[in-house]
């Protein structure tokens, strides 16, 4: 699975906050959840673009 998240904007968007290495993997498995979830609406909808009203 390739990393879909950027560690250090993920970092720079929690400002202050101490993130945990594990934080950075599971957020990838939701992010790759939300874009197969996103996939499927599309193509249920008989469409090739994923467009915001997917998510």
């Amino acid at each position: 699975m390739a990393d879909l998240i950027v560690k250090a904007a993920v970092k720079e968007e929690l400002d202050d906050m101490n993130v945990a290495s594990d934080f950075y993997a599971a957020l990838d498995e939701e992010v790759q959840e939300l874009l197969e979830d996103a996939a499927a609406r599309a193509d249920a909808n008989d469409r090739k673009t994923v467009q915001p009203r997917d998510l």
